[in-house]
């Protein structure tokens, strides 16, 4: 954990210390929380490109003292191409996960990074593009560290991944996954970077890179289409909400599953827990969130063909009586579909008390494992999430948004303080957001200490099939065998394993002082300046 007094000028967490190194450089020269996150973001991109790229899609919350966050929604549609008809005529009855054919969604990220620069611009933000790419195009055009996460995953994924069009020739040293510590170069990715700084980010979709890219997607066989492209848009829209004793909860309306982070912990509150790591705590977590994930699979998907409002199960009244389907004993018969996927979260406040969270993501490791030529851009496979059969708001069509794991969650406390934390990992996600918070806020531990804390996850890691409630081994013993015999299906992983995801937190306390948190799990720093 570090700590920094607001004389300075803020702090910044990310899951790569060269990403928190990019946007604690944009503080030092007087940029916001916003810039410094754009920053990473970027820089994320190159020398963290198993876990994010500029093919995949993103959400925002950020919000000044005094106002609710404003949350920009930079998530992509289904193409137009992109219908049941098309995987018919492939002989296929699902979407495939890697390859051209999971490639059919619009990746939306660029969008919300010039929607969000446009909203730094409004409160006198003045660092351009150019200058918050640059950490990232350095890194891509003379090379970058190979982490040892991105040499676990190539090698556990290669069989996915060898034959996807210009995978091998990107991240492959021949034909072999590059060796931990490796220098990685990305150099058409690098140019995208210049062209992006040089252009802007309307390039992405309306200009000459647009064209291109839209060229090779045609090429390798996608369904997305140069009108896709240019259909897309950015939006603002306004955050989902929720109290908790002693502060208001804020996450991402859907596609994402930012209904459930609030639910878990709104649910749990409610619950009255009085102590940390017993048994109470950890399956009171777990049973909230199976009754969130109940909601969120019956109801979240594409919000223009949603039925239900997300706020009528954030009201007082409907909480409490989900509440009350909470055994205090008893484990809930499990389990329910779930979601695999790969992510980076990051987050940075400033001095003038803008907070961000984001979170930006290409759903599996590697996306599709697609990368255009060209343009060196991994396109994502988010739209492998879409159902072929059937109706409600996840069935594929035409310009429909794919349902999202990817959730920021942002905290204001009734002492003043703003809090915006966040991770990685797909259906663990919320789980690792109410860890940490019910941690640091609930029960009073430090920030460190609650990311760094044992994590559970209840569903699918990468790749798996089993939705058992997966615990690290570094549980007390006696708190494990709690848990089966009150009926969880309990299975123990190694400890700090990257399947309970990469997260992170920056707080800002109203006497000035700085706190941040990085997650022992991934590659990260927590910087302030």
């Amino acid at each position: 954990m570090i700590n920094t007094p607001r004389s300075r000028r803020g702090m910044v967490t990310s899951p790569n210390h060269l990403a928190s190194e990019a946007g604690l450089r944009v503080l030092r020269e007087g940029g916001n929380a916003i810039e410094a996150t754009v920053a990473m973001a970027a820089s994320l991109a190159v020398v963290y490109p198993h876990m994010t790229a500029i093919g995949g899609d993103g959400f925002w919350l950020v919000s000044r003292p005094g106002s609710v966050p404003v949350a920009i929604d930079a998530c992509g549609g289904a193409a137009e191409r992109a219908t049941p008809a098309l995987y018919a005529s492939h002989g296929l009855s699902a979407i495939p996960w890697r390859g051209p054919l999971a490639a059919n969604t619009v990746a939306g990220t660029i969008s919300g990074w010039g929607e969000v620069l446009r909203l730094s611009a409004e409160m006198g933000g003045k660092l351009p593009l150019a200058r918050l790419v640059e950490d990232a195009r350095w890194s891509a055009e003379n090379g970058f560290p190979v982490t040892a996460s991105q040499h676990e995953l190539t090698t556990s994924k290669l069989g996915e991944l060898a034959d996807a069009p210009g995978f091998a020739a990107s991240f492959l040293s021949d034909g072999q996954p590059p060796k931990e510590g490796a220098l990685m170069k990305l150099p058409a990715l690098g140019q995208t970077l210049k062209r992006l700084g040089e252009h802007g980010t309307d390039d992405f979709y309306h200009g000459g890179l647009a064209r291109e890219i839209a060229a090779d997607l045609e090429r390798i066989g996608s369904p997305v289409s140069l009108d896709d492209l240019g259909r897309h848009r950015a939006q603002r829209r306004s955050a989902l909400s929720v109290n908790v004793k002693g502060a208001r909860l804020f996450n991402f309306p859907p596609p994402t599953q930012g209904l459930a982070s609030l639910m878990i912990l709104a649910l749990f509150d409610r619950l009255r827990v009085s102590e940390a790591e017993g048994f109470d705590h950890i399956h009171g977590l777990v049973e909230a969130t199976k009754q969130a994930f109940i909601v969120r699979d019956c109801i979240v998907g594409d919000p223009g063909s949603m039925v239900h409002a997300p706020e009528t199960y954030l009201d007082p009244a409907m909480l409490d009586e989900l509440a009350a389907r909470i055994e205090r004993k008893t484990a809930l018969t499990w389990p329910q579909p779930a979601s695999a996927g790969d992510t980076v979260w990051l987050g940075a406040i400033d001095r003038d008390g803008l907070a961000v969270s984001f979170i930006q993501s290409i759903y599996f490791e590697f996306g599709s494992g697609c990368v255009l030529p060209g343009s060196g851009i991994v396109w994502q496979n988010r739209g492998a999430s879409f159902a072929l059969e059937g109706d409600g708001p996840r069935l594929l069509a035409p310009g429909r948004k794919p349902f999202h794991t990817l959730n920021p969650a942002m905290a204001h406390f009734d002492d003043g303080r703003v809090m915006v934390y966040g991770t990685m990992g797909g259906e663990g996600q919320p789980q690792t957001q109410a860890a940490v918070f019910s941690r640091y806020a609930m029960f009073g531990q430090g920030l460190q200490a609650a990311v760094t804390a044992p994590r559970w996850l209840l569903g699918k890691t990468w790749g798996e099939n089993s939705v058992s409630l997966k615990l690290e081994n570094r549980f007390d013993p006696a708190l494990v065998a709690q848990l089966r015999t009150a009926g969880h299906d309990v299975e123990t992983l190694d400890g700090f394993t990257s399947a309970m995801g990469h997260a992170g937190a920056v707080v800002l306390h109203p006497d000035g002082m700085f706190e941040g948190a990085t997650d022992p799990r991934s590659d990260g720093a927590a910087m302030g300046f």
